[in-house]
Parts: C-alpha cells; sequence; structure tokens
C-alpha cells in the first residue's frame, strides 16, 4: 500500500472548486423546484379518486391467456372482446338504436372493447335462446369471425338461456343485469357501497348456479359415494344445494351489517330534521352531470367522470342560500333504463335520502338523443322508491353541448325546469334562485323583542327561519318573521 503523495495540499484542491458553476449543480435530494405561480394547488377528493381509478386501466391488444403474451404494461387488465346483441319488440328504430348505444358505453365503463353489434325484430324473446335458432347460427359466425370472447344481450335473461347461448356459442354469454353489477362492483368506494353491490350481486347469482360439468350436482350414497356402505347411502346435498345455503348465509349477513349501517344514516338524518334543515337531492340518468353540478353548487370537489355509475357513494354538503338559510344537497347514485331490481333492493337505503327530501333536483343530459327517454325511466324509479309526491325540478345541463330545438322542446315539456351547464356555469345562478324559493319556509309567524344579550337566537334565525323585519331599539331587537315550531318556542318568552 502507497502512501499519498507529498505533493497534496488540502487547500489548493478546495480553490480548484471556486470556479465549478453552481447553477448546474442538481442535487438528487433537493426539494421540488416551486412555480413562479406558487405551489399547486391541493387536490379535492374526487381528483385523488379519479387518479385512483385511472391507475388501473384496460389496454387492447392482448387476446387470450392462451396465447404467448411477452410484453404486459405494468398493472393493466386484457380488454374483453365483445359482440352486442339486442331483442326490440316494441317502439321505434330510433328507441332500439338508442339502447344499443347505451348497452355499449356500458360495456366500454366495464372494461371492455366492442366489436360489432346486432339486434333484431321480434314480438317476443324466444323463450330458450332469447333471439332464436337462426340468428344463434348467425351469431357464433360473427364470434368466430371476430375473435370475440363474450356476448353481451340487452336484457334480463334467464338461467336458461344463458346456458344454452353458451352452449352453441363456446363463449361466455351475460345479460344486461350482470354488466351493470360489474360495473357498480368496480366503482363502490364505502363499506356501505361494497356490501350493497355484493347483496345485488349474490341476489343475481343465487338463481344462475351451475355445476362443474355437472360432476358435482349429483347426489349419491353407497357404494356409489366412494364405498362408504352403511351410514354413507341417502341423496346427501348437491354441490349446488351447498352454494346455495353458503350464498344465502351470506345474503341474511350483508342484510344485518346493512341495517346497521342504515342506522347511522337514520340518525344524522333525524338529526338534520329536528333542526329543521331543508334538504335538497340530486338525482337523474347517469352521466347526467349530477356530481359536476353539485361541485358547481356547493363547491363539493367529488369525482367527475365522463362514465356512466362514476359516482355511487352519496355525497352531502351544507350550504345556504342567499339570505344566509341552510340546506343540505345530496348527490345520489344514478338510474338507467331497466335498472336490475336487486340494485333498487339493496341500494333502497341509498335511495331513501331521494324519498326524504324536500326537493328533488331531476338532472338530464339536454345532449342525449332521447332526454324524454330518460325523464320516463327515472320517474319510474321513483314511483319505485316512493319518492314520486316529493317536490321536482327539472334541471336541463350541458346546455353548452345540446341543441337548441332539443332545449326549446324540454322546456315546452317540462314547465317547471331550468336550463344549466355544470362546465361553463351557465343558468347557474337562476337554478339557485328557484332552489331557494322551493325550499320549505318555516311555518310559525312570530313578532319577538329579544335582549341583546340573546343574539344566538338572531344567529338561529338567520340560519333556521326567515326573517321579514329587525329594527334595533332602546329595549332590544324587535324581530317579525318566521320560524319552525322549535324555534318559535324558544321565541314565544319575548313575544310581542
Amino acid at each position: 500500500m502507497t502512501n499519498a503523495s507529498e505533493d497534496f495540499s488540502l487547500d489548493a484542491e478546495l480553490a480548484e472548486t471556486d470556479a465549478w458553476d453552481d447553477e448546474d449543480f442538481e442535487s438528487g435530494y433537493a426539494d421540488d423546484v416551486v412555480s413562479a405561480d406558487g405551489p399547486d394547488p391541493e387536490l379535492t377528493t374526487g381528483d385523488q379518486d379519479l387518479a385512483e381509478r385511472h391507475a388501473l386501466r384496460r389496454v387492447a391488444g392482448l387476446r387470450t391467456e392462451l396465447e404467448d403474451i411477452t410484453e404486459v404494461e405494468y398493472r393493466q387488465l386484457r380488454l374483453e372482446r365483445v359482440v352486442l346483441v339486442g331483442v326490440w319488440t316494441e317502439g321505434s328504430v330510433e328507441d332500439a338504436e338508442n339502447s344499443m348505444a347505451e348497452l355499449a358505453l356500458l360495456a366500454e365503463t366495464a372494461g371492455s372493447e366492442v366489436l360489432d353489434n346486432v339486434y333484431q325484430r321480434r314480438q317476443k324473446p324466444d323463450p330458450a335462446t332469447y333471439i332464436g335458432r337462426g340468428k344463434v347460427d348467425g351469431l357464433r359466425e360473427i364470434v368466430q369471425a371476430t375473435g370475440a370472447d363474450t356476448v353481451i344481450l340487452d336484457g334480463d335473461l334467464a338461467p336458461s338461456q344463458l346456458r344454452n347461448l353458451e352452449d352453441k356459442l363456446k363463449v361466455k354469454a351475460i345479460d344486461r343485469t350482470a354488466l351493470i353489477l360489474d360495473i357498480f362492483a368496480q366503482h363502490a368506494k364505502s363499506k356501505e357501497g361494497q356490501a350493497q353491490v355484493e347483496l345485488a350481486q349474490l341476489q343475481y347469482m343465487k338463481q344462475r348456479l351451475r355445476g362443474w360439468g355437472g360432476n358435482l350436482s349429483r347426489q349419491a350414497g353407497g357404494r356409489a359415494a366412494g364405498g362408504e356402505g352403511i351410514g354413507g347411502r341417502g341423496p346427501g346435498e348437491t354441490k349446488i344445494e351447498t352454494d346455495r345455503r353458503r350464498i344465502n348465509t351470506k345474503i341474511a349477513k350483508l342484510r344485518r351489517e346493512l341495517k346497521a349501517m342504515k342506522g347511522t344514516r337514520d340518525t344524522k338524518r333525524a338529526e338534520r330534521q329536528r333542526n329543521a334543515i331543508p334538504s335538497v337531492a340530486i338525482a337523474g340518468y347517469t352521466n347526467a352531470g349530477k356530481s359536476s353540478l353539485l361541485n358547481r353548487l356547493t363547491d363539493a370537489g367529488v369525482l367527475v367522470e365522463d362514465s356512466l355509475f362514476a359516482t355511487l357513494d352519496p355525497t352531502t354538503r351544507r350550504t345556504t342560500t342567499s339570505d344566509g338559510r341552510i340546506y343540505t344537497m345530496s348527490d345520489t347514485v344514478g338510474f338507467v333504463r331497466h335498472l336490475p331490481h336487486q340494485l333498487v333492493e339493496a341500494f333502497r337505503s341509498t335511495l331513501e335520502e331521494v324519498a326524504d327530501s324536500d326537493l328533488i333536483l331531476h338532472v338530464v343530459d339536454g345532449s342525449h338523443p332521447d332526454p324524454e327517454g330518460q325523464i320516463a325511466a327515472v320517474r319510474e324509479v321513483f314511483a319505485e322508491i316512493e319518492a314520486s309526491k316529493v317536490p321536482e325540478l327539472i334541471v336541463v345541463n350541458k346546455a353548452d353541448a345540446a341543441d337548441p330545438m332539443v332545449l326549446a322542446r324540454l322546456r315546452a315539456r317540462e314547465p317547471h325546469s331550468v336550463v344549466v351547464s355544470a362546465k361553463t356555469g351557465e343558468g347557474i345562478r337562476e337554478a339557485l334562485a328557484l332552489i331557494e324559493s322551493e325550499l320549505p319556509r318555516p311555518s310559525v309567524a312570530f313578532s319577538a323583542l329579544l335582549p341583546y344579550e340573546r343574539g344566538d337566537l338572531i344567529n338561529k334565525l338567520h340560519q333556521q327561519g326567515e326573517i321579514e323585519s329587525l329594527e334595533h331599539t332602546a329595549e332590544g331587537s324587535l324581530v317579525k318573521g318566521r320560524a319552525h315550531e322549535g324555534l318559535a318556542g324558544e321565541l314565544a318568552a319575548y313575544a310581542v
């Protein structure tokens, strides 16, 4: 081992570093450079949820697991290749095309690549194969030519129909209900939402159980049961019966959990009712812009995405009118044509937010090809959840992308309506004015002389009541207006 050179000088070496350009030096541990406009604004919860959802996307190009896949991008799933099939039994050709277009959007939202679609006119669906034997042969040729691995049918099919189609087509066949349930399973985030979706899926699955090749559904005893002999004879319990019993047990458990969660929701709702806080529910067709409207009206910051059923979990925000009255505004799950009955039952506790509200903002997509059909479909669900008697305000959204003739037609059809654009802010001020005028008014008129030390009552009147006149006198504040019964009882001691 050699020693360092005797000519080495620390001062000389350090002097050479003085000429280095510090501006070109970047430390790997340096903090992020803050832009001239300041740090990036804090992301809302909706932005964070959207980024998390986009982190897991499906990609096209990966055919099936049987092929040799050498390059797969990390955390991306294969797109299913699907063919859409519909049966047109009533209505016009436009209705059938709109229904197929909506099915295509549902399929793409679930994570699939639509290759082709076919629909036919029939008086009623075929009881065996839904589309008839001749169409099945033609559909099999389409599936083989396109390389599809799934067929999606626009209807609620019986288990026997799905089984017959899969046996003839040799690919997976699912109906509209299973497709919507799959989208709900992907987008549910809260514990209550996930339990509701699981309950709906189990109720759907219970009637569609099948044995694996028939082997797991056999009953056997005696020597056929592995030579058990005495004690082993008898029909026993089939595999399907075992699965059905387990599903029934899981359904009962989920219903108990949802009942407990419903108690928490009822407690919050009862607190709002006790304080006489009016509630407004935003409801409507899926992808009509309900979450965007909530963000525009209340700065809620919830997730917004141009897809069907983007948000499932209800969001409630507290806001105030221009004169200071407090009320709540709730975003709810979107509706769709032929919404599966299992979902309505499972989400009943959530949909009660609509039935128990004081005003419903029925949001309609003004740029949709059939907005009248959307209104009719949503009102069918309103009738099913007993919300038909709640006052309703039609809010025609997406005015910036809608045809003016369609907007005029909707305004003529629905006089109690307002046209807005949640994207540009058009009509929002008019909508807020209509909402404030539709909110329930306090029922009790009062006139009271409040001492100046009771400023808390003045504050309550601003938040929960209506003040018609306020005059400050030597004895106190002379107030006239309207209040709910509870607050009117507190004011009774100072009544004039």
